[in-house]
């Protein structure tokens, strides 16, 4: 849609914000048609199925160093300021967003009215500006999309303008770099520029709904998968990468709410986005059909190769990076839930791939220790999911999502608790990664297990068993479990040397207590009291 006939309120809303165009503006294209101007524009070519496949450039990934947060009135004593929120002087982002505005002027660019949060009471309008037509395809596909009867009352509450070619003069724009991304809370403005990664995007909405809904609406903010049984039962999957969180809460049994970021209410779960973006390094069709059959037309393939000699994605390529993604609708799910919103959760699952072989497969945590493991957010990363990793490596990212919170943790772990407490959650901690001995020792937990002991906990099969406490960390592991082998439920039973054993999980305990020092003084004393015993 070009200026001429792009809507009349649109129009004047650039206006207002310095853009006075000179070259053709595009307002709510289609998938389709954005999709024909990227190959047009040699921004993209297609696979055999009509998926568009882009390369971002110079950054295939975030950047957290170069993410800030305005730094004002409003957020000065709100923002856990720390290595991920760093601040930045109003005055650099009013004249970055000045020097984007003009900049816009004179390119054509991509115009996207959308909302974030499927909850209509919580519901947040987007405008979003774009530099190319694939990035726009990026949020068709992540964001909530309007009716035509919801647009012509669009009115939008935040705006995020990203031009991956523009890039900052770090020592007049008060930056680290060239490139960067700058939430303002009191101009309800996301500024991204000089990359190309879309997934900075979606991460800003999404770092924005951390602050303005526990604040603002009292709703826990969610970096996590959700599905909901037949019976109308929620389930939530917490995990950082390479834990499982989006094959386990993936069941053909279950409806799927979202695979990424949620809200908590008083009595729902409601999914923040309209779409999925899912790794797809060495996707396979047997593992994941529910992606690989996703990326067909309209799906946005980031960072991949072909086979040689066909137009077939090579899955396996690490060639330009291992975070190769796809984005696509929700709806390309066959078995999403329309609107995403799922009932008060029953059971939620904390994630962790421990490559030390000390995590139980799984154990059932008090509220105590449920909001401690929830703040100190363990997995460890194994040789192939990072560039330079050859060894195990502990993570710590606190709730799952550290790099998008920009409240004290401690905050969403109370929230936690709270709502666990008054709606009798049961939380369950499962290790999906080592047993019998650390990595390259003991073996890899079998995803059969794993999801015959999820389900056993979803259908209440581990209510009435015995448990036994774990004598480091505390957590209940259950004695007995349909489908998996009885010995593999305590740790120290499936290594050869229990002593050995003992050893290790009490250095594994000195790190989660030495992560958690920065934390202590922002949480209550039921937290403190569900540290790990040395």
């Amino acid at each position: 849609m070009s200026l001429s006939t792009m809507a009349e309120a649109p129009v004047r809303a650039l206006a207002s914000m310095g853009i006075c165009p000179t070259k053709p503006v595009h307002y709510q294209l289609l998938p389709d048609e954005l999709v024909k101007q990227s190959i047009y524009r040699h921004e993209g070519v297609l696979n055999h199925t009509g998926a568009l496949l882009i390369e971002t450039g110079r950054f295939t990934g975030r950047c957290p160093k170069d993410k800030f947060i305005v730094k004002d009135e409003l957020t000065a004593d709100t923002v856990n300021w720390n290595d991920f929120n760093l601040p930045i002087d109003e005055k650099y982002f009013l004249g970055l967003r000045k020097k984007m505005t003009d900049w816009l002027s004179k390119k054509e660019f991509w115009v996207r009215d959308c909302y974030a949060c499927a909850e209509e009471q919580y519901r947040l309008s987007l405008r979003v500006i774009n530099e190319d037509p694939a990035s726009n395809l990026f949020c068709y596909n992540m964001f909530i999309r309007p009716t035509e009867n919801q647009l012509e009352e669009f009115t939008p509450q935040w705006t995020l303008i990203q031009a991956p070619s523009f890039k900052a003069m770090p020592a007049q724009d008060g930056t680290r770099s060239e490139n960067f991304a700058i939430i303002s809370f009191t101009h309800k403005t996301i500024l991204i520029g000089g990359t190309g990664y879309t997934g900075e995007m979606k991460k800003g909405v999404f770092s924005m709904l951390n602050y303005v809904l526990p604040l603002r609406a009292k709703v826990l903010s969610m970096h996590c998968s959700a599905n909901m049984g037949k019976e109308g039962d929620t389930a939530i999957f917490f995990g950082l990468s390479g834990t499982g969180k989006t094959t386990l809460s993936a069941d053909p049994n279950r409806a799927l709410i979202g695979d990424d970021e949620h809200g908590w209410t008083n009595d729902s779960v409601f999914n923040f986005e309209g779409g999925c973006y899912a790794k797809t390094i060495d996707l396979k069709e047997d593992k994941e059909p529910e992606i690989y059959h996703a990326i067909r037309a309209g799906a946005l393939v980031e960072n991949v190769k072909f086979l040689p000699g066909t137009n077939r994605i090579d899955f396996s390529s690490k060639v330009i990076t291992e975070n190769t993604r796809v984005s696509y609708p929700l709806y390309y799910i066959s078995n999403a839930l329309e609107p995403s919103i799922g009932n008060t959760p029953k059971n939620i699952f904390f994630l962790t791939a421990d490559a030390y072989g000390i995590f139980p497969p799984i154990s059932k945590l008090t509220p105590g220790q449920a909001m401690y493991q929830f703040i100190s957010g363990y997995t460890a990363k194994v040789a192939g999911t990072e560039a330079g990793v050859k060894e195990p490596q502990r993570t710590f990212s606190a709730c799952f999502g550290a790099p998008f919170l920009p409240l004290h943790p401690g905050q969403y772990a109370e929230m936690l608790g709270k709502k666990m407490k008054e709606h009798n959650v049961n939380i369950w901690l499962i290790n999906t990664g080592w047993t019998g001995g650390p990595y390259g020792v003991g073996e890899r937990m079998k995803l059969s297990y794993t999801r015959a002991m999820i389900s056993a906990a979803l259908e209440g099969k581990l209510d009435k068993v015995d448990y036994i406490a774990h004598r480091t960390f505390g957590m209940l592991m259950p004695a007995e479990c349909p489908g998996v082998p009885s010995h593999l439920l305590s740790p120290r039973h499936a290594w050869s040397d229990g002593q050995e054993y003992d050893v290790k999980a009490t250095e594994l305990a000195q790190e989660f207590i030495k992560n958690f020092e920065k934390y202590k003084d922002g949480v209550s004393q039921e937290i403190l009291d569900a540290a790990p015993r040395v």
